[in-house]
Parts: structure tokens; C-alpha cells; sequence
């Protein structure tokens, strides 16, 4: 299948025409360049994903607010992603290419892609996207940027090493992560930290919460915790579901939704039946207006071990709800504990449950926790922040050149 431009919007149109961006003299196109001027750039986010977690998330948000800098922000993706999908709804530029064989059918899309256009920025945003940048050897005719959202060490073996030695920077979602890349060989100053962002919307209204409450067929006496992610045993989930018994013997209108698919599913719903929680969980699966999950809630709970960072987190806190997370991973980052959230030494049904009884039946601490939550998420995780420092280090990148 050849790389594919799906003609929807005005950049699409431009693209499928052979149009050039506006910064045609920026960078390290054709392996020379000149050096960075301060003028628009034009990048290109690679993202070989198939579903919509928090790593893509962050793609669309850095493509928004490049595009409304005055950038040029194309991507290229697999042509069954959600990520494609929303991205060229909203008008971007959007390079697709198939799923099977996704390294070769990426690697191809690639190199037809920088055959017809010359980037400043190439930004791999997973593995087999660095790969499929490294075969072509894309670091030769582009700054190549490369996204780290996981904290496992880099592959020792050479040609693994060798995809992110030819990257000009490393961009890790946290200080766990960056030093997770550092100790795997790769020099601290090409390491650089880029916490996620998420958009800060208007506080919920009352008629909001009552609408979101009425979307999952929630009464206005039920207090319910939420959980959004992944269903991975690495997520926690599962300690979580066993906290609900001791939970819901003190605050027996307690009740839980789960909103997130995975290969856990199934385990954690026979688990919830056999402890004759069945009615008290919900497993919601992927849902696509995730805004009316966090609006329902009165507390979010966050047990991942070894959390990277924790994007759904970081939503909840901008959600102004009270936080409850497990203290490992990148979550102290955000999280400090007994002012903006509650930290939980180790992802253990029965300290969950301590934390959470703690917070349901002290309505002053949550609802101070929560406004400070809000405040963190505003004040140092916002969209804007994340863009203004991927910028940065785009701009660092070229200016090193």
C-alpha cells in the first residue's frame, strides 16, 4: 500500500498538490541546512500506534498548537489509528500507510514523504517509527527527534542503540524516564524532559455533572471513583477492584467505573463477580467522550506501578478531582502527596482502600485537594506548556546545527 494523503482540509488539499510550507528555509533539509533562524518550521510526528492512549493524546495536542504558532505540523500514521482519524478531521495534513508489515509499509511511507518534502523536524514517537526513520535513514536529511514514554532501558544490542544515537535529541515524558536513557548509554545532553500537557478547560457545572451522571446511570447519592487507562497488570487495576469490598462495607453507595479496554478485561470482570462486587464495578471499555466519565467522578484513582507519568492523571487533576495514586514511577512528579492528590506507598487493595475511605468521608479534603489539583495541572502541566517546550527543544536542535 503507498503512502496515502487523505484529502480533507485545507493543509490536505496543499499536500496532495505538492504544496511547500511556509518554513522552506529552515533547517537541515536535503543533510545540509542552514542554521535555525526563528522562522516557521516544519515538522513531521510519526506515530505507528493502533490505538488512542496517552502517547497520542499528546501528538494531537503538540499538532494544535504547533499549527496555531504558526508551524507547519504534518503527520504520518497507520491508516486504521484513531489518531489518523482525528487528526484528519481536524484538517492536518495526514500520511497513512498500512498496517501490515508496519515497520517496512512505514519505512516506505517515509521515504516517498521525504523524496517530495523537505522537513526541519522528523519527531518518531515510538519504536518501530524511530525504526522505520533509522532504515531510511531519515537522521540524514532531517533533525531527528524521538519521543520516550517508557521507563524499560534502551536495547544494548547495537543496531537497537544505534536508532536513538542517531536522534539530536531524546524527548522523555519524565526525569524517571530520562534517567532510564541515560543509564542505557545515551549522553544526559541529548536528553531532554517534556512532561505531558492536557488542555484546561472551564470548571464542571453542576448541570454538566448531572448530565455525565445521568451518561452512566449514576444517582446523585452514589459517591464513584474512576479509573481510566489501560487494562494492563501493570496498571493496577486489579488491586483496585479488590479495595472495592472494604471500600463499599463503610460507604456502601460506593461504585466504580473502569474506562478503558485491554487484555485484562475479562479476568477483572470475573474477579468483580467473585467478589461479589459485580454491581459495584463498571467496566465502561474505550470511551470515546471521555470528558463524561471525569465529570461524573468525586474521586480518581491511579494505581499503575511504575508509571512513566500518568496522562489520565494529569486529566483528572485538570478536572479538579481529588487524586489517589500509587508513589512509584514518574507520579511523585506530579503528585505531592496530601496537598494536590494522596500518594499510596504500594499498589495494595488494602492501603487503596485506606486512602480512598480517608477521602470519601472527608468532604473538606477533597475538595481542597481537588482545587489544588486544578491549580498544579494549570500551573505546570498545561497543553501550552507542552507545546512552548517541544518548541524549545526543536529550536535547541536546529540552532545546534
Amino acid at each position: 500500500m503507498p503512502c496515502v494523503k487523505p484529502r480533507k482540509g485545507a493543509q490536505a488539499e496543499a499536500c496532495a498538490t505538492g504544496c511547500r510550507s511556509a518554513g522552506k528555509e529552515v533547517g537541515l533539509r536535503g543533510g545540509g541546512g542552514v542554521a535555525y533562524t526563528g522562522v516557521p518550521m516544519k515538522i513531521l510526528h510519526v506515530d505507528t500506534r493502533p490505538d488512542w492512549r496517552g502517547g497520542q493524546l499528546r501528538i494531537l495536542l503538540t499538532l494544535r498548537g504547533l499549527r496555531a504558532r504558526g508551524h507547519d505540523a504534518q503527520l504520518m500514521a497507520r491508516c486504521d489509528s484513531p489518531l489518523a482519524r482525528r487528526a484528519t478531521e481536524e484538517g492536518f495534513s495526514v500520511h497513512l500507510f498500512s498496517p501490515r508489515f508496519v515497520r517496512l509499509q512505514a519505512a516506505l511511507c517515509l521515504r516517498e514523504l521525504l523524496d517530495q518534502q523537505m522537513f526541519d523536524i522528523l519527531h518518531a514517537h515510538d519504536p518501530h517509527g524511530l525504526t522505520a526513520a533509522w532504515l531510511m535513514r531519515a537522521h540524514r536529511r532531517a533533525a531527528l527527534v524521538v519521543a520516550r514514554r517508557v521507563a524499560y532501558p534502551l536495547s544494548r544490542g547495537s543496531p537497537g542503540l544505534a536508532r536513538y544515537r542517531a536522534a539530536r535529541r531524546i524527548i522523555a515524558v519524565s526525569r524517571f524516564v530520562e534517567a532510564s536513557v541515560i543509564a542505557s548509554g545515551i549522553a544526559a545532553e541529548r536528553v531532554a524532559v517534556v512532561h505531558d500537557g492536557v488542555e484546561i478547560g472551564a470548571a464542571t457545572t453542576a448541570e454538566e455533572r448531572r448530565i455525565a451522571r445521568a451518561r452512566w446511570n449514576v444517582s446523585g447519592d452514589i459517591l464513584l471513583l474512576g479509573c481510566v487507562g489501560y487494562l494492563l497488570p501493570e496498571k493496577g487495576q486489579e488491586a483496585l477492584v479488590r479495595a472495592m469490598r472494604a471500600i463499599c462495607e463503610k460507604f456502601p453507595k460506593c461504585r466504580l467505573i473502569l474506562a478503558g479496554d485491554g487484555p485484562c478485561r475479562a479476568k477483572l470482570q470475573a474477579l468483580a463477580h467473585e467478589l461479589e462486587m459485580g454491581n459495584a464495578v463498571k467496566f465502561a471499555g474505550f470511551v470515546d467522550d471521555i470528558e463524561s466519565v471525569y465529570r461524573a467522578l468525586d474521586v480518581f484513582v491511579f494505581p499503575s506501578v511504575a508509571e512513566p507519568l500518568g496522562s489520565s492523571l494529569l486529566a483528572a487533576m485538570a478536572h479538579g478531582l481529588p487524586v489517589i495514586a500509587i508513589a512509584s514511577g514518574g507520579v511523585p512528579e506530579i503528585v505531592e502527596n496530601g496537598r494536590n492528590g494522596i500518594l499510596v506507598e504500594a499498589p495494595e487493595a488494602e492501603k487503596l482502600a485506606d486512602s480512598i475511605r480517608r477521602v470519601l468521608g472527608d468532604s473538606a479534603l477533597a475538595t481542597r485537594m481537588g482545587k489544588a489539583a486544578r491549580e498544579t495541572a494549570a500551573e505546570s502541566f498545561s497543553a501550552g506548556l507542552l507545546v512552548e517546550n517541544t518548541v524549545r527543544e526543536y529550536q535547541n536542535v536546529l540552532c545546534a546545527n
